[in-house]
């Protein structure tokens, strides 16, 4: 059985079991966590819900750790006139451990 959440803008496919780094999420590690926008959940006998019955579906998990990712350096330039400017981002991020899929 696997679910598509909605969080932090993104969605992401998971299964009971899984662990997903997600957009930062509010509580410390060890705390239970319920994700309520659900857009689709596949059985495992094949079938696929989705719309009004999908949304009534919920996926719990529980916050493994809060971290942040590796570096990304951005770099912009314009030639011909002395311009150049690098800067460099780290995202944060919370990983989460999935417990189950309540339908």
């Amino acid at each position: 059985m696997f679910a598509v959440i909605e969080t932090g803008g993104k969605q992401y496919r998971v299964a009971p079991g899984e662990t997903v780094a997600v957009e930062t999420l509010a509580g410390e590690a060890g705390t239970a966590v319920e994700f309520d926008r659900v857009i689709a959940v596949g059985k495992d006998d094949g079938t696929l819900i989705t719309g009004a019955e999908a949304s009534s579906a919920r996926v719990r998990g529980e916050i493994q750790k809060h971290g942040r990712g590796d570096k990304v350096i951005v770099f912009k330039f314009k030639r011909k006139k002395q311009y150049k400017r690098t800067i460099g981002h780290r995202q944060n991020f919370t990983e989460v451990k999935i417990s189950g899929i309540v339908l």
